[in-house]
């Protein structure tokens, strides 16, 4: 299992802006890439806002089908089926992004799974956040978008 990149290094921090620079460059270029073709992403979510609209284009643009689910698991879920969950979505899925969850349970996901588990790196509060502003321009939402790519490429390829 890989871990979720949690870019708090400066080393993380440089391998997903030079990620997110190349796809920047290949959208900017009107080129299609699509390195993450057949693959298949999974969005839990108890409702879809602008984050679950953020993960699902930028899984989709890059070449995956990303299917929405909804939570099951909550705080009353046994460490089993937890552990069970994860273990069954990792066969289903290349990556797990989760939003909404408590974090405890996300890293319990985490711990079982074959596959990455992301905890809200769609989101603005994740810790790669920062990083949109270092790619330039002044369309923040299409970096974040770029940013994004780059974790997904990062962790599945």
């Amino acid at each position: 299992m890989r871990p979720e990149i949690r870019p708090d290094t400066s080393a993380a921090s440089t391998t997903l802006l030079a990620y997110a620079l190349a796809l920047k460059h290949v959208a900017s270029s009107g080129a299609v890439d699509q390195p993450l073709l057949g693959k298949n992403l999974a969005l839990i979510c108890a409702r879809e806002g602008p984050d679950a609209e953020l993960f699902r284009k930028a899984g989709s643009a890059l070449g995956a089908r990303v299917t929405v689910l909804r939570p099951t698991l909550g705080d009353s879920s046994s460490l089993a089926e937890i552990e069970q969950t994860a273990r069954v979505l990792g066969r289903l899925y290349d990556g797990v992004e989760c939003q909404g969850l408590e974090p405890r349970l996300v890293q319990q996901m985490r711990a079982a799974a074959d596959v990455p588990i992301f905890d809200a790196v769609a989101s603005m509060e994740h810790p790669s956040a920062h990083l949109d502003a270092q790619l330039g321009g002044t369309d923040q939402q299409g970096n974040r978008l770029f940013i994004v790519q780059a974790i997904l490429m990062e962790t599945i390829l």
